[in-house]
């Protein structure tokens, strides 16, 4: 185990706290006017980039009809266009999330910014398919790099104090564009056309390059206590990112391939046995992909858990809910567009109202609060979904209660997995975090075209995905509770120890937040 990298915040590397922070002569308060201003852009930095990635993890939804008409070429083949994003993306963010430790949060932020602009670029351009599809696969890839690196900048750039409500702007972004996607992509395809989806994208990788080149390079993780600095192991590294990415393909593509098809089988076990194979070597490796003893941690581990059912039914409510609006009520992809913009403004102020409440909730009660408003939300549905459009009367409403839970529930898991590590494992943490939540993704999905595929007509096979949401989100809140507080004991090797203060001071947010303490 390597000793903190010198980006780490210092606020806990020397002794406790100073008995009079709020001191006039303490050098904290004699920041000169542009100190602020400053302060701010590694967070505005990291949420842009949480933000881009994803955005283009669903802003695709409403424009396969556009891209099969305008290549010529079947349903089928254009969904690629959907499932190369999400395979590299759910693949390398533990290894991303290690790497990000390993070389320094900004380095690898700008190594993803660039890829990724660089591919929207190329997606918007693209004369042929197969251009399109390799464009695809390299967002993906920058994607996967950006997440892990945003959030680590997110926590070791922020004061102690202010750590959970930058955890929450970044949660709110994260989600914000998930939600949005939809909305944003039907907009743009129906009004724009499908490139205007990718051009969306420069300006805010341009800008964020030209942000992140001012911040100052964090020096990599040095030789230290723990001996010298070692690259994860690429034997794991490999196993585990084509072992996710097996296993993502195989959920994304067994309707069309048939769940008892070899290559969907072959996918599916080949990739559990990839992952588990990766965990068995890495729980014995000096430098492992996989940060095993993470888990040993039981906040960390419930919140890994929360993040696979919350993300099975996140992914699942965004399918679902352009389904109904197309399909069952009839409406234009324009007007859907429009209509999913509710849910999505929802989450986004669930987030900035965290962040900017005096007195933060604490994650387990974001996490059981979001996940309630989710099932009970879903639950109404699954009752009663009509046939025509009611927009106002059932709509509108089941936006606020979907957008509040969405908001409530990404801020918690993430506040939850962050502060229950130390800050030189932040983007580790994070990487496989949001790994868990993109593979819990696929299944949802995976299930809701199974649920959808059925013979059953009518709504039912509709009211049957809302009841799965249900069950998950209520599952959510459950297992949230275990965020309350970590078993008693002695802290495990995952785990902060609660003394003394200063390692308290190092990893906990707020004084407000207590239920984020380890």
């Amino acid at each position: 185990m390597s000793s903190p990298t010198p980006s780490s915040p210092p606020a806990a590397t020397s002794s406790p706290r100073p008995a009079s922070p709020a001191s006039p002569a303490s050098p904290a308060r004699q920041q000169p006017p542009t100190a602020r201003p400053r302060a701010r852009t590694p967070l505005l930095l990291a949420c842009g980039g949480s933000f881009l990635a994803f955005l283009d993890a669903t802003i695709t939804n409403l424009a396969v009809p556009s891209l099969s008409s305008h290549f010529h070429v079947g349903v089928t083949a254009v969904s690629w266009v959907v499932t190369l994003y999400g395979v590299p993306f759910a693949a390398l963010l533990a290894p991303a999330g290690r790497l990000a430790d390993l070389f320094g949060r900004r380095r690898l932020f700008v190594a993803g910014a660039a890829l990724f602009t660089l591919a929207s670029l190329l997606a918007a351009v693209a004369p042929t398919l197969s251009v399109l599809l390799v464009a695809r696969a390299v967002q993906g890839v920058g994607a996967a790099l950006l997440i892990p690196a945003s959030f680590a900048i997110v926590l070791a750039d922020t004061a102690p104090e202010r750590r959970a409500a930058a955890i929450g702007l970044w949660s709110a972004s994260a989600g914000l564009a998930a939600v949005a996607g939809p909305a944003l992509g039907g907009v743009l395809v129906d009004a724009v056309g499908w490139r205007a989806l990718f051009c969306v994208n420069l300006p805010i990788g341009l800008w964020l390059l030209e942000r992140a080149a001012r911040l100052p390079a964090a020096p990599p993780a040095a030789a230290g206590q723990a001996g010298v600095r070692r690259v994860p192991d690429p034997v794991a590294t490999v196993l585990l990112a084509a072992g996710i990415g097996a296993v993502v393909l195989g959920l994304t593509e067994a309707e069309r391939w048939g769940w008892a098809s070899p290559a969907t089988l072959g996918c599916l076990l080949g990739g559990a046995l990839a992952v588990a194979a990766a965990t068995a070597r890495s729980a014995r490796q000096p430098a492992p992909a996989i940060e095993v003893d993470l888990w040993r941690s039981p906040v960390y581990a419930a919140a890994n858990v929360i993040s696979a059912l919350f993300g099975a039914a996140l992914y699942a409510s965004l399918l679902l809910g352009v389904l109904v609006l197309v399909n069952v009520w009839h409406y234009s992809v324009l007007t859907a567009g429009f209509a999913m913009t509710p849910a999505a403004g929802w989450a986004a102020l669930v987030g900035i109202g965290v962040n900017r409440s005096r007195r933060q909730p604490p994650p387990w009660a974001l996490v059981v609060g979001g996940g309630s408003a989710i099932a009970l939300t879903a639950g109404a549905l699954a009752l009663w979904l009509p046939a025509s459009a009611h927009f106002a009367t059932v709509w509108l409403p089941a936006g606020f209660g979907l957008g509040a839970g969405i908001g409530a529930a990404s801020v918690g898991v993430s506040s939850a997995a962050a502060l229950a590590v130390e800050p030189r494992r932040f983007a580790a943490a994070v990487g496989l975090n949001v790994a868990a939540r993109q593979v819990g993704g696929s299944l949802g999905v995976a299930a809701t075209a199974l649920l959808l595929d059925r013979p059953a007509g009518g709504l039912a096979p509709f009211r049957d995905v809302y009841w799965l949401m249900a069950a998950l989100c209520a599952a959510v809140a459950v297992v949230g509770l275990r965020l309350r507080r970590p078993r008693p004991g002695p802290a495990s090797p995952g785990q902060v120890p609660p003394a003394p203060r200063a390692a308290v001071d190092e990893t906990a947010a707020a004084p407000a937040t207590p239920g984020a303490a380890v």
